[in-house]
């Protein structure tokens, strides 16, 4: 990434937060200042930021700048703002659990200076948004280091959706396993499924691949099984929204009928996601919350109406892929393989979660 997808000027009493609006790519990449938490909380909601990681960093920063002109004369009285503030956020979108799990600290970081006055209760908020934003820097980077080595010199990758840099602090989570094979001097080529409704494969996938210099090749969401029969694909690797203790994994819509695909023509199925995307208070898949959107994103394309008046729409934005259909879940703490709840908590566990 030529420039972090989100990040933060100024200090915490009057600084703004900094986005790329990824709603305007691939035609155009413009950065936008983000100045309230409500403004944060309907670039969530919009898409203007998007991925289960930079989605937490989002959370995060929105609460340093809810709080910016609160005014509390004692801790009970800043918490209960804060909390008004990070509930509102929180309700921006269900299933990706980064977002639920930034916030969360934000409020822990707070309890944990209830002595301090509330200036510097601020700044201490910002240096905890700051360290979660950091922290998806390196756990991306350790996702690539752990990753690399299921790809070989000549491999062609499939993916599903986004899950790069634009999705992350910098660099990703699926793509930095691409993108540290690729520094390493491994030659590899990606097909990028389109991945509508919103086409995120198409118009952000395909846009980091070539910016990074890497083959890549834009196919239809449906023409997936037919590559992986021409033996066209060696491997696949997806990002993940929300991981359960038992390995089952949430990603966008599509991505369940992909592990399927590749499945039943012998090609690993690899999900690539850090810690802070598992959520180990759900034992399985089926517990996991999942967003419904608009009819519209489905029933227009880019303002176009391309389905009749009045039809009914169905419109979930993701779906979950069972555990059994799961090569290896790539993580910033290692690999997890084979995929089972056993092995989920011994990787993941030491990080609190």
């Amino acid at each position: 990434m030529p420039v972090s997808t989100i990040d933060w000027q100024g200090d915490a009493e009057s600084g703004v937060a900094r986005i790329v609006d990824q709603t305007l790519l691939p035609e155009e990449f413009r950065i936008v200042e983000i100045r309230t938490a409500e403004e944060m909380r309907d670039a969530v909601k919009r898409l203007r930021v998007r991925g289960a990681p930079a989605i937490g960093i989002a959370g995060a920063l929105g609460a340093v700048l809810g709080m910016q002109r609160v005014k509390a004369e004692n801790f009970d009285e800043f918490y209960e703002r804060l909390k008004e503030i990070t509930d509102c956020l929180a309700s921006s979108r269900p299933t990706a659990v980064n977002l639920f799990w930034a916030l969360e600290r934000m409020r822990k970081t707070a309890r944990a200076n209830k002595d301090k006055p509330a200036k510097e209760l601020k700044n201490i908020l910002l240096r905890e948004a700051l360290k979660i934003r950091d922290e998806d820097k390196r756990m991306c980077r350790d996702i690539g280091r752990h990753g690399a080595q299921f790809i070989n010199d000549g491999d062609t990758v499939l993916t599903h959706c986004n899950a790069g840099g634009l999705a992350t602090a910098d660099y990703g989570t699926a793509l930095a396993v691409v993108f540290t094979a690729h520094e390493q001097g491994k030659r590899i080529a990606v097909y990028a499924d389109e991945t509508r409704p919103l086409l995120q494969g198409a118009r952000l996938t395909t846009w980091e691949l070539m910016t990074a210099g890497i083959d890549v090749t834009l196919i239809c969401d449906n023409m997936a099984g037919r590559v992986m029969k021409e033996g066209k694909i060696g491997l696949v690797i997806v990002g993940a929204d929300r991981i359960a203790a038992n390995g089952d994994a949430a990603n966008k819509i599509g991505t369940y009928g992909v592990a399927i695909l590749a499945g039943e023509h012998g090609i690993p199925f690899y999900v690539a996601a850090p810690s802070s995307t598992f959520d180990l208070s759900l034992a399985g898949g089926d517990e996991i919350p999942i967003e419904e959107r608009d009819g519209r994103e489905v029933s227009h394309v880019f303002g176009r109406q391309i389905a009749p008046d009045g039809v009914k729409v169905y419109n979930p934005a993701f779906d979950v892929t069972p555990a059994e259909y799961i090569s290896a879940i790539i993580t910033d703490k290692g690999v997890i393989r084979p995929v089972n709840e056993e092995n989920v908590r011994k990787v993941i566990q030491e990080h609190g979660i």
